[in-house]
């Protein structure tokens, strides 16, 4: 016997959104897959809080921060990374969620669900364009940073512990790492 999962597109996911049908569960969409995510812990909830009023004061009224938001990607992904650094395009967000185009770059806090951050998400993002990806890596306290995209993958990847960097979209500003990955 095969078994042969449903794979629901962007338009069926969202019809199914706005019928309720997801209203007491957290999910994302992943490559046409339903993913549950895990309740978040107190650290991840500290560290992704720190980080996004951190970077809210660091690029003003230059980008939109958005916590745990979804975002629509031509893969039939609807991720809602833990912060999303987005153009300040207003009400055009009242319509749909940010586009590939529309975001600068992505963060995920991850413990419990490195692998899926490090693997299956990092694809996912690299695939839709997505210029740069920072995942936090809270069991060892570092910042993993992909960057450089060739034909749908990231070509570079920096792991920080100490210092500063300067996010592609605005090499004119300075993150120390410190305050992102949070001691």
């Amino acid at each position: 016997m095969t078994v042969t999962t449903y794979k629901w597109t962007i338009e069926r996911y969202h019809r199914a959104v706005e019928a309720g049908i997801f209203d007491d569960q957290s999910i994302e969409l992943l490559r046409g897959d339903l993913i549950v995510m895990p309740p978040e812990r107190e650290p991840h909830a500290y560290y992704n809080t720190e980080a996004a009023d951190y970077l809210r004061i660091l690029l003003g009224e230059r980008a939109k921060i958005r916590d745990a938001k979804p975002i629509t990607l031509p893969n039939d992904s609807e991720p809602a990374p833990d912060i999303a650094i987005v153009k300040p395009l207003g009400e055009i967000y009242l319509k749909h969620h940010p586009y590939p185009e529309d975001i600068f770059f992505v963060i995920e806090f991850s413990k419990s669900t490195l692998s899926k951050d490090l693997g299956e998400k990092k694809d996912i993002y690299a695939e839709a364009g997505i210029a740069e990806y920072w995942v936090v890596n809270l069991k060892f306290l570092q910042l993993q940073v992909f960057k450089d995209l060739k034909n749908g993958q990231y070509t570079t990847e920096l792991i920080l512990t100490t210092g500063t960097i300067a996010p592609v979209a605005f090499p004119d500003v300075t993150v120390q790492v410190q305050r992102i990955i949070g001691f």
